[in-house]
């Protein structure tokens, strides 16, 4: 499985970034896949999560309502759509993909990583 992400970069507060992960060797229509996110001193969360299988998501609660996931299965990649970021959502973004569930929160549950993005968010 390899992911490769792309999108990062440095806005003010208040605007919008929008991530792209592109997955190969994925069986994309029954797993989860998702974002997850790692800011200094600070352990890695999920932010948003997509099962590819029915199409169920979870988002953390600091970005509902601000981030929305979406996947294109055709050209089997996920997007993570951010808005109105504020400077707490600067982190280096993560896509992940779990070929064991359909849907998780736990990183542990997530074998394949990409190689991660930088979003800075200045106030």
């Amino acid at each position: 499985v390899q992911l490769v992400e792309s999108g990062g970069g440095s806005v003010q507060s208040g605007g919008s970034l929008r991530l792209s992960c592109v997955a190969s060797g994925f069986d994309f229509d029954h797993y989860a896949i998702g974002w997850f996110r790692q800011a200094p001193g600070k352990e890695r969360e999920a932010v948003a999560v997509i099962s590819t299988n029915d199409g169920s998501t979870y988002y953390a609660r600091p970005v509902k309502g601000r981030f929305i996931i979406t996947t294109d299965d055709v050209q089997n990649t996920v997007f993570l759509q951010m808005n109105n970021l504020k400077p707490e959502d600067t982190a280096i973004y993560y896509c992940a993909a779990s070929t064991t569930v359909t849907m998780a929160t736990g990183p542990d549950f997530y074998d394949a990583w990409g190689q991660g993005t930088h979003v800075t968010v200045s106030s």
